[in-house]
């Protein structure tokens, strides 16, 4: 489950897809599967979470780590490497920002 709170020393992760209607089902099965087999299985993985827009046209990937190494040596991995290039293939752009939390609200 992820932690959203100010002064965690977690690294969190949004990465932002910007898809067409006709590829947001296919990429949503894309990053699932990923998650599922891979990304979920590595060192430091807390959490993640996808979200899809009304329209189709942008899907978020939200995920947290326990530190940033962890996160930048999951994206290194052959097997990332691998993956994204045909997430790539799917969408117009993606762009991963890490984050800290400056405030949360209950």
């Amino acid at each position: 489950m992820p932690i959203i709170a100010k002064g965690t020393e977690l690294q969190t992760v949004i990465t932002t897809f910007e898809v067409t209607p006709g590829t947001c089902q296919d990429l949503i099965e894309e990053l699932s599967e990923a998650y599922a087999e891979f990304i979920s299985r590595q060192p430091g993985f807390i959490a993640a979470a996808l979200h899809v827009n009304d329209a189709q046209t942008r899907i978020a990937a939200y995920s947290q780590w326990h530190r940033r190494d962890d996160f930048q040596a999951m994206l290194r991995s052959p097997e990332m490497r691998r993956r994204n290039r045909k997430i790539g293939g799917l969408c117009k752009t993606f762009e991963p920002v890490m984050y800290e939390v400056a405030e949360s609200y209950n």
